[in-house]
């Protein structure tokens, strides 16, 4: 605990970097995936073709995908911002059509003969009833987000996984597992904070019970 006591600052400050890298990846990925994920319902073959390459892109391995991007943009936080993006994309992606499918073809149809168009019907009608699942992908996608970070340190990038490498480089046990445990709680914070907004965004499930 030595350690950890004369070191609060420097956690402070790693454990806010480590939201910088990982919000605005997850940020990025849901606002794209609303306009995907529509888009790809709106046939069979869409949804068919989207769910795959979302769980053929989910499965290369962080690190490989950060490479790959320093390749293309270069040494820096873009790419780690972005790889995590895209991560954090492909996940939503999913949910999103999951949760799109999951709205019952009458209410659709009954919003349609109120008049009300494709873009209004998806976030007045659509997204509201898919919500739930909305809510399930960006718990898995923020939880996922918060320990991919920690790869990003391999290649430079700063946050928590900073504590990993620097522990094991000078043989630091207690900097290695302060590093885990303060990832876990943010993980953890994150996840809570949006299973509560979720509840606030999603009465009705609230009153099933």
């Amino acid at each position: 605990m030595g350690w950890v006591s004369g070191n609060l600052p420097l956690i402070g400050d790693l454990t806010l970097q480590h939201l910088y890298f990982a919000l605005p990846p997850i940020a990025i990925g849901l606002v794209l995936a609303i306009p995907l994920g529509w888009l790809a319902n709106r046939t069979r073959v869409g949804r068919t073709f989207t769910i795959n390459v979302a769980g053929l892109l989910y499965t290369i391995p962080s690190l490989a995908l950060f490479v790959l991007l320093i390749n293309i943009v270069g040494l820096g936080q873009e790419p780690v911002i972005i790889g995590l993006a895209i991560y954090s994309l492909v996940i939503l992606v999913r949910n999103l059509v999951e949760g799109l499918r999951g709205v019952p073809p009458e209410v659709t149809d009954a919003a349609t003969a109120m008049g009300y168009r494709e873009t209004k019907r998806l976030f007045v009608v659509e997204l509201p009833l898919a919500l739930p699942a909305i809510v399930a992908g960006l718990r898995v996608a923020t939880v996922s987000t918060i320990s991919l970070v920690s790869v990003g340190a391999l290649i430079g990038t700063g946050g928590l996984g900073q504590l990993f490498i620097h522990g094991f480089q000078i043989d630091n046990p207690i900097e290695i597992w302060t590093g885990i445990v303060v990832t876990i709680l943010l993980a953890l914070v994150l996840d809570l904070l949006i299973v509560f907004g979720g509840r606030l965004l999603t009465p009705w499930t609230r009153a099933v019970r």
